[in-house]
């Protein structure tokens, strides 16, 4: 009997033949900590009795969420991060540098690892073919000292993808189909893997983005597997060294398979205040918007800022909504600077923020004021996300939300293109 990718990965690392239902004591390949649950993932490690890192050189810190700082208390975090990453010789990831999730995709993960962090959305790095999982602070601690962890193995839903997108139709839209099909959790503990020909339309940039969101649907995991386009992209971030095929058996169990026709999709958006609460953009055209904001680790990249500026290129933002971009790395800022598209968003009119979460989580950067909505490439949308619980969040595509910038309230891109 056949494995599938969570199977195959937790087989590996385990050394064991395992099965969904299983539980197993896994090695682990990165381990990281960020700015919002690092430093009590820092307090228990301390508390625990851990004396170091089990391995340096793979656990890794990142200020990210709240920079630059803006606060004392937060930036007092800051300092206790710094301190555990000098004192314990782990990867230090300083303001400015990016969202860690982005970064640990440029830079760390590998097909076959298993990635552990505090946060929930490093399943990002499912889409290069790795066990990228959130933990809670105190598993991460002991994740840190002892370099390996446990996991019951997942159960696992097959998205088998055909067909190729509609011109202003990306892996946003495909996703926030996905989980309105399915319900925000309708994969609970599973492992949400994507396979089908379909996939090989479906670039790293935007595999990244399914991934990522797919622990909006319930899911422990979104896989994809590493394939020539994984190889491609790990050779262009000249780690083409790290690249090894992994895929599922042919003949292996899911538990259910959703077929999905690519070229079916449509523009979609997710209203307020759940994910899985979804519509097509062009029926949800009249809703006033005062605030756009492209970037995160959902819609951060280099492609997405391209898809905004092909269609703001020459115009200017409404009068009436605010547009804010913030690059997702370093590595996007400098090189959407060298190609003209961070120019062509200012002159539209948009405010760039230096590389970070920035007003994702509502900590600053962006906050709603009350009644406002905002349409957002981010992940999330519950009440309260964007620092109000009396505004509205809106997700969409890059593509919906620069054509939303123009119009002043939610429009299809197909109508901006």
């Amino acid at each position: 009997m056949g494995e599938t990718l969570a199977e195959k990965i937790l087989s590996a690392k385990s050394g064991n033949n395992i099965r969904a239902g299983d539980i197993v004591i896994a090695s682990v390949d990165l381990v990281f900590i960020q700015d919002t649950t690092g430093p009590l993932a820092v307090r228990q490690f301390r508390e625990s009795g851990l004396k170091k890192l089990a391995r340096p050189e793979k656990t890794a810190v990142f200020i990210d969420h709240a920079v630059p700082s803006p606060t004392h208390t937060l930036a007092n975090d800051h300092l206790v991060l710094r301190r555990f990453a000098s004192e314990a010789g782990a990867i230090m990831s300083e303001m400015g540098e990016g969202v860690c999730h982005q970064l640990v995709a440029e830079s760390l993960a590998r097909p076959g690892d298993i990635i552990v962090a505090s946060d929930s959305h490093t399943v990002t790095a499912g889409g290069l073919g790795a066990f990228a999982t959130g933990m809670g602070s105190s598993d991460v601690a002991v994740a840190m000292g002892l370099g390996r962890t446990w996991f019951r193995v997942p159960e696992s839903i097959l998205a088998e993808v055909g067909g190729r997108f509609q011109k202003g139709v990306s892996a946003k839209d495909l996703i926030l189909h996905v989980i309105g099909l399915i319900g925000a959790d309708g994969a609970t503990y599973k492992a949400l893997e994507f396979g089908g020909d379909g996939i090989k339309e479906i670039s790293m940039s935007q595999r990244f983005t399914v991934a990522n969101m797919a622990v909006e649907a319930g899911a422990k995991v979104g896989l994809f597997p590493a394939d020539d386009i994984t190889r491609d992209y790990l050779a262009a971030q000249g780690r083409k060294k790290d690249y090894q095929p992994v895929s599922p058996d042919a003949d292996a169990i899911y538990e259910r398979t959703i077929p999905i026709d690519l070229g079916a999709l449509e523009p979609t958006v997710a209203k307020p205040h759940t994910v899985d609460n979804v519509a097509l953009a062009r029926e949800l055209k009249g809703v006033k918007i005062q605030q756009v904001f492209i970037g995160t680790c959902t819609n951060g990249r280099l492609d997405d800022l391209e898809i905004a500026a092909s269609i703001l290129k020459g115009k200017k933002r409404h009068p009436g909504t605010r547009l804010i971009v913030a690059p997702a790395s370093r590595q996007v800022l400098l090189t959407a600077l060298e190609k003209g598209y961070i120019q062509t968003l200012v002159e539209a009119g948009a405010a760039v923020l230096p590389p970070g979460c920035g007003p994702c989580l509502g900590l600053h950067q962006g906050a709603l004021g009350d009644g406002e909505a905002c349409l957002s490439t981010s992940n999330r949308n519950f009440r309260g996300r964007m620092g109000n619980p009396k505004s509205f969040v809106y997700l969409g595509s890059p593509a919906t939300a620069a054509a939303t910038a123009l119009a002043g309230e939610i429009t299809d891109p197909r109508e901006a293109m």
